[in-house]
Formats: structure tokens, C-alpha cells, sequence
């Protein structure tokens, strides 16, 4: 074969909603989206959730099941909801760390944080989620909402993940699904490709950012190969719960040995 007839190779591409982009482009269009949407990004979580977002979120955090003094890691943190319910659960010695690579959310994040009566439990790190700035096992928890679906690598997300936790360390992933009722799907479906970009469009001026939104979520594992990927990443214990007919589902996942006793 002559080097004319060379296959040439083309670029790794990432989903970005039913879009595919150049891989190393993808978390370019992640940044923009959420730069566009920080201010109002806890309003509309509301607004289009109906509420849902808060017990969804409580929910979450309790699957930690975290003790005083235990550290976690606030994966994509945003602005900070699921740090501060964190916070409230580790007591005066603990400590939680928001980790997002966007720093619009992490102001609007900071803010919040400012004032919540366990801002001395919270510390904030700018960085990639794919390449953590953490140690290997460093942390007796680990939790994302509703970020992992916006890494270019969801897989090494995950990977990260695993390696920050402890020996026995817990995992836990809330994230957007479909609904399992099929009936409830179709009805889901429409409020979400068509009235959501529509309300998004109307609050923030950015229908795009609500486009992808439901694009996102319809690219993202159902529960069971979700399941199979974290096993293959070395994750035990894997299970997941349905909430709210499977709108949202809660992953979770433990990293395997025994974790350290703590004296009381």
C-alpha cells in the first residue's frame, strides 16, 4: 500500500446532544452553555423540575450515608447544592470539596456557599473532572449530579472517581434518565424537546442551552449498561434507584475493601 492509499484518520468526536464535535472541542461547548445560564441555573432547575430537583438531591446525599468527619468530593459541583447539603452531614471536622471546571457556576456556588452557616467545611478547586488535582484515595465519599453526561469522557470521570475514594469509599451518580412507563415517556418527551427549550428560551434568552438539555439526557446510559460500565471500572456494590418514574436515577457504587474504622 502507497502512502497515498493510506487510510487517513479521522478526529475523535464527542456527543454534544444529538450533535457530534470534534472531542478536544467538547468542553469548549460545555464552558458557553453554562456561562450563559450560571445566574439562573438554580431558577430554572426549579422551574422545570417542578421542585423535583430538591428531594431528588436530598435523596442523593443520603445515599452517601456519611458519618461526621468524613471527606467528600462534589464532582461538577456547580453551584453548590449538593455541596452544602453535604457540609450539614460531616459535622465540624469533616470536609467537602465542590470540584468544577467552570468557574461562572463555581461564583454563583461561592455565593451560596457564603451564606451557609458550614462555609468553614466547603473548599472550592477549579479543575478538570476527567485529570482530578486530588490523591488517590483521599476520600471516604464521591458524588455527582447531574454533570457526569457533560464530560467529552464519561468513563474517566467515573475512573476518577474510583481512584480519589478510599478503600470502601461510596460512589454516588444522580443523573437524568427516561421515564419507565411508556405512556409517561411519550408525554415526557414532549415537554421536553419542545416546552422546556420553549420556557428556556423565555427565561434566559438561550433556547440552545435548553436544546441540549434533553438531547444530553437521551444520549446518557439507561440504568443497566450504566451499571455494567462501573463494574468494569472496578466499582462494587452497584445498584441504582428509580426516582420520580425513572426521570432521575440515583447510582451508586462502593470502591472495593474495608474502610478505615473511626473512633468516636
Amino acid at each position: 500500500m502507497t502512502l497515498k492509499n493510506l487510510p487517513i484518520p479521522r478526529p475523535e468526536t464527542a456527543d454534544f446532544g444529538f450533535r457530534k464535535v470534534p472531542a478536544d472541542q467538547k468542553a469548549k461547548y460545555v464552558l458557553r452553555h453554562f456561562n450563559s445560564i450560571a445566574r439562573k441555573y438554580d431558577f430554572m432547575n426549579t422551574l422545570l423540575s417542578f421542585g423535583l430537583h430538591h428531594p431528588w438531591k436530598r435523596k442523593a446525599t443520603d445515599a452517601l450515608a456519611l458519618k461526621p468527619g468524613d471527606r467528600v468530593v462534589d464532582l461538577c459541583g456547580g453551584t453548590a447544592d449538593l455541596t452544602i447539603r453535604i457540609a450539614r452531614d460531616i459535622g465540624p471536622e469533616g470536609r467537602v470539596y465542590l470540584y468544577d471546571i467552570n468557574r461562572a457556576m463555581m461564583e454563583v456556588g461561592r455565593y451560596k456557599i457564603s451564606r451557609s452557616s458550614s462555609v468553614g467545611r466547603i473548599r472550592l478547586i477549579q479543575g478538570d473532572a476527567e485529570q482530578m488535582a486530588c490523591c488517590s484515595g483521599q476520600f471516604d465519599g464521591a458524588i455527582v449530579g447531574f454533570g457526569i453526561r457533560n464530560l467529552t469522557r464519561m468513563e474517566e470521570g467515573f475512573k476518577e472517581m474510583h481512584r480519589v475514594l478510599k478503600p470502601g469509599g461510596k460512589m454516588v451518580c444522580l443523573e437524568f434518565s427516561r421515564p419507565t412507563f411508556p405512556w409517561f415517556r411519550r408525554l415526557y418527551d414532549i415537554y421536553s424537546f419542545h416546552i422546556m427549550p420553549w420556557v428556556g428560551k423565555l427565561f434566559t434568552g438561550h433556547r440552545e442551552a435548553y436544546t441540549y438539555l434533553p438531547e444530553s439526557i437521551r444520549k446518557f446510559p439507561l440504568q443497566e449498561e450504566l451499571s455494567s460500565r462501573l463494574r468494569d471500572i472496578g466499582f462494587t456494590e452497584v445498584s441504582y434507584r428509580n426516582l420520580t418514574n425513572g426521570i432521575a436515577v440515583i447510582h451508586q457504587g462502593v470502591k472495593a475493601g474495608e474502610k478505615e474504622k473511626r473512633g468516636i
